[in-house]
């Protein structure tokens, strides 16, 4: 019993923190000067195109307000750039298969045997995306873009709602400027 409880233990932990990992991808522009960039303004008609909850944008948009003001930007009426944001989800399927080996002694014609065994696990989750957009204000074009993907929990508090969108805009900050996470 305790050998089953210390196989299972790590594997609970692995795939609870598996699902609340953020993949994150970017793109920029390679010729934009981000070190000239110290102000950010909200791009208004781009983020009321999101099709989430005022709450929830509201909630995306204080995150992403700390993570650029902790990088040294300030909010300003007359930015260097706009931030925009936009959102989708889609419902995703994991299965695993469970497929296991054992040796042990049985009875019979060949007391030492092989033995396997098979679950299948389904589980349903629904996967939300983030992209926060950079938009150079003078020449209203994007300059760089980030994309954060992961399990999203539909039963939750507020406050692990809170925390898990925190986590999202975060993970995808982290990579704004090009060259930051190296620092």
């Amino acid at each position: 019993m305790k050998i089953t409880r210390l196989f299972f233990l790590p594997l609970a932990v692995l795939l609870i923190t598996s699902c609340s990992s953020v993949r994150v991808n970017t793109d920029y522009d390679t010729k934009a000067d981000f070190n000239s960039y110290k102000t950010f303004a909200f791009y208004k008609p781009g983020i009321d195109k999101a099709e989430i909850s005022d709450l929830d944008k509201k909630r995306i948009m204080r995150a992403i307000q700390s993570e650029l003001i902790a990088k040294g930007m300030q909010k300003s009426t007359n930015p260097d750039v706009l931030v925009s944001l936009f959102t989708k989800s889609r419902e995703r399927l994991n299965v695993n298969d469970n497929f296991g080996w054992g040796f042990g002694y049985g009875w019979g014609w060949n007391p030492w045997m092989w033995g396997g065994a098979s679950r299948l696990n389904v589980n349903q989750y629904t996967e939300g995306t983030l992209f926060i957009d950079i938009i150079d204000a003078k020449k209203k074009e994007m300059v760089w873009q980030g994309i954060g993907s992961g399990a999203l929990s539909t039963r939750t508090s507020v406050e692990k709602k809170e925390a898990r969108i925190r986590k999202f805009v975060k993970d995808i900050l982290a990579k704004y400027p090009p060259g930051w996470d190296k620092k």
